[in-house]
C-alpha cells in the first residue's frame, strides 16, 4: 500500500540531534582514554550503590482491602473473645474509609484452618482510593487503625491483606513477612532462647510486630493413672482411659436416621458433672462388679501446658513471625543476623534458621545468578554466530555492564528496593542494549568492508545509526512511561520493571553512542585523530 522508493528525509529534530552528537562523538573518538575512564568509574561507582538499595522478594501487592491478626491471651474464654473483637470492629468502622468489617474467631466450620479461640482475623473493606474524602495514603490508614487499638488491653494486631496472609502462610506455615525457626531438643532450653531471639530483634527498626508463634500456656486436666492400684482391681489402663474418654469427651452410642441422612449420637456426662470437683466421682466398674471413684484409681489435677509442641525433621521447632514496616527486607534480616549472632550464643544442638519471604527471595536470587550468567552465554553464542567473529561479539557484550548503571540510579532515586520484579527488568535491558550494540557494530563492520578506514567508519556510522538508535530507546522509554508512573491496584510489582529499563534505557543510549564508538577503535588500533 505504501510507495515505492519513498526517499529518506529528515526532519529538524534529528537534524538538531546530528549536530549535536557530531561535536560530542569526535571530542569522544579523540579522547578514548578519558572516555573510557569515566564509563568505568561510572559503573564502579553504581555497583557500590547496590548495598543501599535494600532488597526484598516482591513489592507488596495493594489488594484494596486490609486482613488484621489479633492474637488475644491463650485460654481466653469465648464470651471475652466476643467482647474484644466487638469493640475492634467498632473502632476499625469508624473510619471514613471502610466501608465493612467482618471478624472471625478460631477455626472455620469447615476445619480447613484449625485455629484456637484466640487466634482472630477481621477483614476490613474499604472504599476505592479516589472515593476517600481524606488525602491520605493506604499506609497512613494502617498506623491510624494500629493507634485506635493500641489502647485495647490484651491484643498485639498485625495487619496484612487476604491474599497476602494465605501466601505467608503457605511458605512456611507461620504467619509473618519473615520467620526465624529456632530448633532444639528440650522444650525449656529451646524457649528460653526463642524468648532471648525475639528481644534482640524487636528494637530493630522497621520491625513493626515480632510474637512467638501460638506460645503460652493454657490449662490442662491431667489425670495420671496409678496402675498398682488399677491392677489390684482388675482393671487395665485402656479400660479406665474408655470411662474418662466417654464421660468428658463424648463416644458414639448410636444412630439416628432422617430419610436418608445419619447421624451419630454421642454419650457423655453433663456440663455440672464435668467440672472438676466431681469428675474425682466417676465410677468405673471392676470385672468383681463394684463400683470405684476415679480418685482412687488415678490423681487428677489441673496444670499448665505448652498451647503448642510443633516439630520439623524430628526436631522440636519454636518460630518467630516478623512483620515490617518502612524498611526492605534484606537490611532488617541482615542486621537481624548479625545481631543475633553477636548477642546470642545457642547451645550445643539448638540453630535458628529465616524464612518466609524472605526464603523466597533467596531461593529466587539463587535462580538468578544461574540463569543470568546462562543468558549472557546464549547471547555471545547467538551474536558470534551471526558476526563470525569474537572481537566484533565481545565488543557488543560490553555494552551489557554499562546498561546496568542508569538501572541502578533509577531504583536509588525512587528509593525501589532490588526484587524480582527489578531483576527481571535488567534482564530485559540486556536484551536492548545488545539489540542498539549490534546496530552500530554491523553498520561500522559494513562500512569497514567498503574499504573505509576505521576513524571515519565510526564517526559516519555513528552519526547515521543516531535515528536508529534514539528510536529505538524512545520507543521503549515512553511505551513503559505509563507502567512506571501508575498507582492503580497491581502497579507495585509492575513499577520496578519499568523504572529499571527506563533508567537504563537512559544511560545504556548515551554510553552506546559514546563508549562504543570508542571501543570499536580501541579494538582496532587505529590512532588517528580529527580536529
Amino acid at each position: 500500500m505504501l510507495r515505492r522508493n519513498i526517499s529518506e528525509k529528515e526532519n529538524i529534530i534529528i537534524r538538531t540531534c546530528k549536530n549535536i552528537y557530531r561535536p560530542i562523538l569526535t571530542w569522544a573518538l579523540n579522547h578514548r582514554i578519558t572516555v573510557l575512564t569515566s564509563a568505568v568509574l561510572a559503573l564502579g561507582i553504581s555497583l557500590s550503590v547496590v548495598p543501599f538499595l535494600g532488597s526484598e522478594f516482591l513489592p507488596e501487592l495493594n489488594e484494596g482491602t486490609i486482613w488484621v491478626n489479633i492474637f488475644l491471651p491463650a485460654g481466653i474464654s469465648l464470651p471475652e473473645c466476643q467482647k474484644v473483637m466487638t469493640k475492634v470492629r467498632e473502632r476499625l468502622g469508624k473510619f471514613p474509609e471502610v466501608r465493612s468489617v467482618i471478624s472471625k474467631a478460631g477455626r472455620p466450620e469447615d476445619g480447613t484452618d484449625p485455629k484456637l479461640i484466640n487466634s482472630t482475623e477481621t477483614f476490613v473493606d474499604l472504599y476505592p482510593p479516589d472515593e476517600w474524602k481524606r488525602h491520605i495514603t493506604r499506609e497512613d490508614l494502617i498506623k491510624e487503625m494500629d493507634a485506635a487499638l493500641d489502647d485495647i488491653p490484651g491484643i498485639e494486631p498485625s495487619f496484612s491483606q487476604p491474599i497476602r496472609d494465605n501466601v505467608l502462610e503457605s511458605i512456611s506455615q507461620i504467619d509473618g513477612q519473615i520467620v526465624i525457626k529456632v530448633f532444639g531438643p528440650d522444650s525449656k532450653i529451646l524457649t528460653e532462647n526463642v524468648q532471648k531471639v525475639l528481644q534482640t530483634i524487636q528494637p530493630i527498626r522497621g520491625v513493626a510486630r515480632a510474637f512467638i508463634d501460638r506460645f503460652g500456656e493454657i490449662p490442662q486436666l491431667q489425670i495420671e493413672i496409678d496402675r498398682a492400684k488399677a491392677a489390684r482391681y482388675g482393671l487395665n489402663v485402656a479400660d479406665i482411659q474408655d470411662v474418662i474418654e466417654t464421660a468428658l469427651g463424648g463416644k458414639e452410642a448410636t444412630e439416628v436416621w432422617e430419610g436418608e441422612k445419619r447421624f451419630a449420637v454421642a454419650v457423655r456426662l453433663g456440663e455440672e458433672q464435668r467440672k472438676m470437683e466431681n469428675i474425682k466421682n466417676i465410677f468405673v466398674d471392676t470385672p468383681s462388679g463394684q463400683r470405684i471413684p476415679l480418685d482412687q484409681l488415678a490423681t487428677i489435677s489441673v496444670k499448665t501446658g505448652l498451647m503448642n509442641i510443633s516439630r520439623e525433621f524430628g526436631t522440636r521447632v519454636m518460630a518467630i513471625g516478623v512483620f515490617i514496616r518502612d524498611r526492605d527486607m534484606g537490611s532488617i534480616v541482615a542486621e537481624m543476623q548479625e545481631k543475633v549472632g553477636k548477642n546470642i550464643q545457642m547451645p550445643k544442638g539448638y540453630y535458628l534458621t529465616f524464612g518466609g519471604e524472605f526464603e523466597n527471595q533467596q531461593r529466587a536470587m539463587k535462580r538468578l545468578a544461574l540463569i543470568v550468567p546462562v543468558s549472557i552465554l546464549m547471547i555471545f553464542a547467538l551474536l558470534f554466530n551471526a558476526f563470525g567473529s569474537v572481537k566484533s561479539t565481545v565488543l557488543i557484550l560490553l555494552n551489557v555492564p554499562f546498561a546496568i548503571i542508569g538501572g541502578i540510579f533509577a531504583l536509588l532515586i525512587t528509593g525501589i528496593p532490588l526484587s524480582v520484579s527489578a531483576a527481571i527488568g535488567f534482564i530485559a535491558l540486556f536484551g536492548q542494549s545488545v539489540l542498539n550494540g549490534v546496530v552500530m557494530v554491523s553498520y561500522f563492520n559494513q562500512l569497514r568492508d567498503e574499504g573505509h578506514q576505521p576513524f571515519n567508519a565510526v564517526l559516519q556510522g555513528a552519526i547515521v545509526r543516531l535515528r536508529t538508535v534514539l528510536m529505538t530507546a524512545l520507543l521503549a522509554m515512553l511505551g513503559l512511561l505509563p507502567m512506571a508512573l501508575s498507582h492503580g491496584i497491581g502497579s507495585e510489582t509492575q513499577k520496578p520493571l519499568a523504572v529499571v529499563i527506563i533508567g537504563g534505557l537512559i544511560s545504556a543510549t548515551i554510553l552506546t553512542l559514546l563508549v562504543l564508538p570508542t571501543l570499536y577503535l580501541v579494538f582496532e588500533g587505529n590512532q588517528r585523530k580529527v580536529v
